[in-house]
């Protein structure tokens, strides 16, 4: 507590207020401090410490209406947004504030997003050329300019300490809003898994010409069932190449973040609470949570806002 307190020791242009200022902070931090031996490590005279302490307080905090609003946009997120998120989502709302003084609120209110990140090993359906190994049509230029143009998809699994079963998320994203269009959950990384979530991709997106579908090497994508549903529909299909996940890096972002604002570090008593708070971020993640790229929108409202 001592070294903390050397910022108080008494110096040129040391002034009262601020030293009442950190005097006040110090005491929340340490409750069961003595005023009196923060005014001796000031040098504050304590006639000057009580004046200023009832002026402060009965200052109006002119950024009440602000940091009420940070507070709502911290608790609604789950703590997930950083200052940069929650400027965007503050001027969408009408404030005229930058990110600097966004950060300095979220600092003293101790509300920046501090979620647990860690790393798990990456789930790999990769069981060698068991079937058709289409071609890397993208090679990385990630861009769409317009809806069902470059769909890209994968399989990652999430695991419960405990458990020995797994449950596997089977999505895809549509590269020119981000947005998750389909998805399926299963304790079993099957052929159905993957078959389903296509299926109810096209069944949602009708306007499918011209639309490139991008995957790895896994067995799903090689099966028969797959490759010969996007011959009959027109569609292109794309692969990494073998053991190469920046061919595939969108996806792999959205699985990193998703892991990591919901998963990490959060305790899951069952894989039904596990799947309900995966279905329940999926669309949050498509409704609400904005994107830099995406102007501040979030991938649903960039999209309606595009058509």
């Amino acid at each position: 507590m001592r070294k903390k307190a050397t910022s108080l020791a008494p110096g040129r242009g040391s002034r009262s207020k601020e030293k009442t200022k950190i005097i006040l902070k110090l005491l929340k931090e340490y409750p069961k401090s003595k005023i009196s031996e923060w005014l001796e490590i000031s040098n504050l005279p304590k006639s000057s410490y009580y004046e200023w302490k009832i002026k402060l307080e009965n200052q109006i905090d002119k950024d009440k209406e602000v940091k009420d609003e940070i507070k709502t946009i911290v608790e609604a997120t789950k703590g997930r947004y950083g200052y940069r998120r929650v400027t965007m989502v503050l001027k969408n709302k009408g404030f005229n504030i930058n990110h600097k003084k966004v950060l300095r609120i979220m600092r003293e209110e101790s509300l920046l997003c501090n979620k647990f990140k860690t790393r798990s090993r990456k789930y790999s359906s990769y069981k060698g050329e068991v079937g058709k190994v289409a071609d890397n049509l993208v090679k990385r230029q990630f861009t769409a300019s317009k809806p069902n143009e470059l769909w890209l998809t994968d399989v990652t699994e999430f695991r419960i300490k405990g458990e020995e079963n797994k449950l596997y998320l089977s999505p895809i994203l549509d590269l020119f809003n981000s947005e998750i269009i389909s998805y399926t959950l299963s304790n079993h990384p099957t052929i159905e898994l993957t078959n389903t979530m296509l299926e109810k991709a096209l069944e949602e997106n009708k306007d499918t010409k011209n639309l490139i579908i991008h995957s790895d090497q896994g067995f799903h994508y090689q099966h028969s069932t797959w490759t010969k549903k996007l011959e009959k529909m027109n569609i292109k299909q794309s692969m990494s190449r073998k053991g190469n996940c920046l061919d595939n890096s969108p996806m792999e972002n959205f699985f990193g973040i998703l892991k990591q604002e919901m998963f990490y570090g959060e305790d899951f008593k069952s894989y039904d609470h596990l799947r309900n708070e995966i279905e329940k971020y999926i669309k949050w993640y498509n409704e609400d949570r904005i994107k830099t790229k995406l102007n501040g929108m979030s991938p649903v409202m960039y999209r309606l806002h595009s058509a």
